[in-house]
């Protein structure tokens, strides 16, 4: 299935910016009269018909639309540190978008090696991974934040998860599983830590603003495969 994306949808005209165009016209070779399927990023899909096909800007009528079209029934916030290879982050992105979330936060840590992130490449990279993986929302993804801000500011209302490495005797970690397959609701956020980890002091914050400490499994994961993980075991929990 052909999906388009286009955020300049008015309810009876959609427009393609200049490289979905170019894509539906030179690349596809769809002309005028031809009927389209275009997702908006924020969860519906719109059947169109081309009535302008320049390869600079297509305009097409919108025939129907489809509201909460491969959605997902939670709603998952990943709060990830950036990787030192930009590509691994891009990656897991990708992947847990095909999964299904929502939102990104980068979140920089006190032992965190990069400390910047484009997010603008991110944002296109989860585009495509949401148009591969019929969906028609797009993940939002925040401008990067320090692990103690993200912290802070996390909903009261949410499950709330942070995946660290070390052990604390006075608050064991959980199975990220046990505690999924025990909670009711659909809102969830997950944190994952640097290379180097989560410092002591940042997990300590995390534990008074009323996160849960989990693990992973027995393997020791890379951050982008701890990521993608703790999507997976969302993914499969609602499944």
């Amino acid at each position: 299935m052909e999906l388009f994306y286009s955020r300049d949808i008015d309810g009876s005209i959609c427009r393609l910016d200049a490289d979905e165009s170019g894509h539906c016209i030179k690349v596809l070779r769809h002309r005028a009269g031809d009927e389209i399927s275009v997702i908006d990023g924020y969860g519906s899909l719109y059947r169109c018909r081309i009535t302008s096909d320049s390869h600079k800007g297509v305009e097409a009528a919108v025939l129907s639309a489809e509201e909460g079209w491969g959605a997902h029934p939670y709603r998952l916030h990943l709060a990830v540190c950036p990787t030192k290879n930009n590509d691994r982050y891009e990656w897991f992105a990708e992947k847990a978008c095909e999964l299904g979330f929502d939102e990104l936060s980068p979140v920089i840590g006190e032992h965190s090696e990069r400390r910047i992130l484009k997010t603008a490449r991110v944002e296109k990279v989860l585009i495509s991974a949401a148009k591969q993986s019929l969906k028609a929302s797009v993940p939002r993804v925040n401008e990067p934040v320090s692990v103690r801000e993200f912290i802070c500011s996390a909903p009261e209302d949410a499950l709330k998860l942070i995946a660290y490495c070390f052990e604390d005797e006075r608050v064991p970690r959980r199975s990220i599983k046990e505690v999924l397959d025990s909670y009711s609701g659909r809102d969830i956020v997950v944190m994952i830590g640097p290379e180097g980890d989560f410092s002591k002091t940042e997990a300590e914050l995390a534990l008074e603003h009323g996160f849960i400490p989990v693990h992973l499994g027995t393997s020791r994961l890379r951050t982008e495969t701890a990521a993608l993980t703790a999507a997976s075991a969302v993914y499969f929990r609602y499944m």
